[in-house]
């Protein structure tokens, strides 16, 4: 299959991204550390949900839609067998290598960015993630294209603990057992009321075009597009069952270098509370005593000031608030 970069439809523009989604009542990334508890930023009380969370909900969302199969195979997955994938690669650049000559990339240069590309042409995530693919088997590494950063909530999140109880038992003897009538299993959940989430993201074409880049295309682009706006509902569960996104701003640069920094244009996209809702932290006001906490998206006013753009920028909405 020829690769993006070699039809040249690999993506030619960059992108600073604003995304915000929310959560009601619900658990957005709980924290195995922590007895899977929301991530939270213990100095600030700010929800926090990690990059490798919205990335894990990308990969699902494509791999659903299309199928699992090529160009859109998913590289890092449940219960996903790495070396087989790497060894597939192999097969089809040099199926005659032995074991050992599969633990460090070849030092012929060409055959080496045949292993990496046939992993870029196969699988979405590694055209727009990257990876490190230096396993028993090794396919090298590759930068991706497409990076998000850590989502932060606007206000300080409450988790909540949940006390549930189970009314069935395990085994026969149990229920059989008159010492234990009418007790219940304990357990317990966590939810936070409400918190709206931002994240910055990027996608720099100069990573996936030309002979080392990904090929990740402008088809991959519109996959993504998709994905920010869909993710959510294929991702669906009793902790995650009001989590959905409520806007994207695309800054789009002329040049693939760049036409602007990005975090002064991430600072043109101001989300502020309404009239009567808690300030933000560091915000001028009275002291909140007779304001309420935010319980939806609709207790914010999100404007995007797009006066005197440096040239070379537009602005696209990849998901209208409006």
């Amino acid at each position: 299959m020829p690769s993006a970069t070699m039809n040249g439809n690999a993506v030619k523009h960059r992108y600073d991204i604003v995304y915000f989604f929310e959560i009601i009542d619900g658990n957005p990334n709980g924290d195995p550390d922590a007895g899977n508890m929301p991530r939270i930023d213990p100095e600030t009380g700010q929800g926090i949900v990690t990059d490798v969370c919205l990335k894990r909900k990308i990969r699902n969302f494509v791999g659903v839609t299309k199928g699992e199969q090529p160009p859109f195979e998913i590289y890092v997955k449940e219960r996903a067998i790495l070396n087989e994938q790497h060894d597939r690669a192999w097969q089809g650049v040099d199926p005659k290598a032995k074991s050992d000559e599969k633990k460090k990339l070849p030092t012929d240069e060409n055959k080496a960015r045949k292993l990496t590309r046939f992993m870029c042409d196969n699988f979405f995530d590694v055209r727009a993630f990257g990876a490190v693919m230096t396993t028993d088997i090794n396919c090298g590494q590759v930068r991706g294209p497409v990076q998000l950063g850590l989502a932060r909530s606007l206000h300080p999140v409450v988790s909540q603990e949940l006390t549930i109880t189970r009314c069935a038992v395990t085994t026969k003897e149990e229920a059989e057992d008159p010492t234990r009538a009418g007790i219940r299993t304990m357990g317990r959940k966590f939810a936070v009321p409400y918190g709206l989430y931002r994240v910055h993201a990027y996608v720099n074409p100069n990573l996936a075009a030309g002979e080392k880049g990904t090929g990740f295309s402008e088809e991959d682009l519109e996959l993504l597009k998709q994905a920010l706006d869909r993710m959510f509902e294929l991702d669906k569960s009793a902790a995650r069952a009001n989590m959905r996104p409520v806007a994207c701003v695309a800054f789009k640069h002329e040049s693939p270098f760049g036409n602007a920094r990005a975090d002064k244009l991430f600072a043109r996209v101001q989300c502020k509370p309404k009239p009567g809702v808690q300030l933000l932290q560091g915000e001028d006001g009275n002291d909140g005593a007779e304001s309420r906490p935010p319980r939806a998206f609709a207790d914010y006013e999100l404007r995007v000031d797009d006066s005197n753009l440096p040239p070379g920028i537009t602005i696209e909405r990849w998901i209208n608030w409006e």
